[in-house]
C-alpha cells in the first residue's frame, strides 16, 4: 500500500494531494483546493509571487476602453531588466542554477518568478533577504516551492509557439532571456555589493 501511494504521489491519481501544486507551486483553486498543498519547509527553489509587472497587462486604456498596444520591444527591454534586477539580487544569497519567470495570464500564475539555488541553505538566505522587502513600490511574497524540475512544469508547446490555452495555461509559459543577458548573469556571480535602487526595506 504505502508503495503505490508513492508511485502516485502528486500525479492526477493522487486525491489527497495537489499534483499541480506538486509541479507548479501553484493552483488555480488557491486554498480553497480539495486536495492538500503540502507547503515544503525547505527547498533549494523559492516562488517570488507575481512579482513581475507585464507591461501589456498594465498598458493604459484606449477610448474603446480596451488596452493600447505596447511595442514587444519595449516590453523585452522592460522585461531584461526586471531580470538582471532581480538575478543580481538573488545571487548575493548563492549560485542560482535556474530563474524562471513565468508569462502566464491566470490570477495564481501571472508575474509569478522561480529562482532555483544549487543549494537549500542558499535558497534559505534568499527567502531571509527578501522578508519585509519591496520590489518597484510592491511587498515582495517569497516563499519555499515544491518544484525542482521544471521540465516537468514547462508548457512545451509554450515554447514551440503551438499551445492553444494561451496565457490561461496551468503549465509554465517561461518568458525567454536573450542568449547575451543569460550568458552575462550565469557566467558570473556578484560578491554581494551593489543591487538594485528598485529593492528596499520596509
Amino acid at each position: 500500500m504505502a508503495e503505490h501511494l508513492a508511485s502516485i504521489f502528486g500525479t492526477e491519481k493522487d486525491r489527497v494531494n495537489c499534483p499541480f501544486y506538486f509541479k507548479i507551486g501553484a493552483c488555480r483553486h488557491g486554498d480553497r483546493c480539495s486536495r492538500l498543498h503540502n507547503r515544503p519547509t525547505i527547498s533549494p527553489t523559492l516562488l517570488l509571487q507575481n512579482m513581475y509587472q507585464n507591461p501589456i497587462l498594465n498598458a493604459p486604456l484606449g477610448a474603446d476602453g480596451l488596452p493600447l498596444p505596447v511595442d514587444p520591444k519595449k516590453v523585452q527591454e522592460f522585461f531584461e531588466d526586471f531580470y538582471e534586477d532581480i538575478f543580481e539580487e538573488l545571487a548575493k544569497a548563492g549560485e542560482i542554477e535556474y530563474l524562471n519567470v513565468c508569462d502566464n495570464l491566470a490570477d495564481h500564475m501571472v508575474g509569478n518568478c522561480y529562482v532555483k539555488f544549487r543549494d537549500e541553505e542558499a535558497a534559505a538566505r534568499a527567502l531571509q533577504l527578501f522578508q519585509a522587502r519591496f520590489y518597484a513600490g510592491k511587498p515582495i511574497v517569497a516563499e519555499f516551492s515544491p518544484v525542482t524540475d521544471f521540465r516537468e512544469a514547462t508548457c512545451r508547446q509554450y515554447e514551440e509557439g503551438t499551445c492553444g490555452r494561451g496565457g490561461y495555461c496551468n503549465f509554465m509559459h517561461v518568458r525567454p532571456v536573450s542568449k547575451q543577458l543569460r550568458k552575462q548573469l550565469f557566467g558570473r556571480y556578484r560578491d554581494g555589493t551593489g543591487g538594485s535602487t528598485k529593492f528596499h526595506d520596509k
